[in-house]
């Protein structure tokens, strides 16, 4: 189960740097897009059983946005508010960096009834929570409530840190994800949450917040810090980039496919960086126009 924003992605593919005042030419394209719906749809296309709670508008685009989901296999319970608007994120993309221009929109009307009801409806043993809603007070009720009834119901949890400035701002998103089973988060991130330092060291000082923690180190691969003082590095599958947008979320589901059906943490940081390359080497932040899984059927 996924918690967290799904929005429209308008990502603008740049030529060069923007030309102040004038023209720069681009190419435009509109999509589905949030981290919680692009880890979940990164997780059906692994071959997972997802769920993916979240807000949208009562308007076309979060009709669509829904639409595309459930096309790719992710079941929704998406509560569609009346009189708002389905967020927007403006992406502006070149083959290593992505910078976001962001309207969260009805993303910020995450309610906390409607994420304990699904959570209690739907049958799940991990939670997911994009970092998202906890950085927004209007959302950050929902997520709270996200991990609260997860736990409540004996489920593990996971939760991805999300955004770097946002977390500078906010200064105590470590007291709100305490106790997490998994903390993901890149090394931007890291430093935002534990200061400076190696990775590891990063991951060791998160550690007192949860007990698993994985920092992603983009084309240098992860590290993966235990509790019980476990440690272990993951490698990068090297590909030639073309656009970063969705790379952590395809990373985050590759993982937790990986690791929730049984895989050692090896296995699942190999998977984890299968599928975040593959979100490299393609255009947008969901898995549109690459083969699916295997049918287990085909094995047999």
């Amino acid at each position: 189960m996924v918690v967290g924003d799904l929005v429209t992605d308008i990502l603008v593919e740049q030529d060069g740097p923007p030309a102040a005042g004038s023209d720069t030419e681009a190419r435009i394209r509109i999509s589905g897009g949030g981290q919680a719906a692009n880890t979940a749809a990164w997780l059906a296309h692994a071959g997972a059983e997802v769920t993916l709670i979240a807000a949208a508008g009562d308007d076309d685009a979060g009709r669509e946005r829904v639409a595309e989901l459930v096309a790719g296999g992710v079941h929704c319970a998406v509560r569609h508010h009346r009189g708002a608007t389905t967020g927007s994120i403006v992406v502006l993309t070149s083959p290593h960096e992505r910078t976001m221009f962001t309207d969260r929109g009805a993303a910020l009307l995450l309610d906390p009834a409607d994420v304990t009801a699904a959570i209690a409806e739907v049958p799940a043993r991990h939670l997911h929570l994009s970092g998202y809603p906890l950085l927004h007070a209007g959302s950050r009720p929902g997520g709270l409530a996200a991990l609260a009834a997860a736990r409540d119901k004996g489920m593990t949890t996971s939760v991805d840190a999300a955004s770097a400035a946002p977390l500078r701002a906010l200064g105590s998103f470590l007291d709100l994800v305490r106790d997490t089973d998994l903390l993901l988060c890149n090394t931007d991130e890291a430093t935002a949450l534990a200061g400076p330092g190696t990775p590891e060291d990063q991951a060791g000082a998160l550690l007192s917040h949860a007990s698993h923690v994985i920092v992603k180190r983009g084309e240098h691969g992860a590290v993966w810090r235990t509790r019980s003082g476990q440690t272990w590095h993951g490698r990068a599958v090297p590909v030639p980039p073309i656009d970063p947008t969705g790379a952590g979320d395809a990373f985050a589901a590759g993982l937790l496919h990986a690791w929730l059906g049984g895989q050692e943490p090896e296995a699942a940081l190999a998977a984890a960086a299968a599928l975040g390359a593959a979100a490299v080497h393609k255009v947008g932040a969901r898995p549109q126009g690459l083969p699916g899984p295997p049918d287990p059927r085909d094995r047999r």
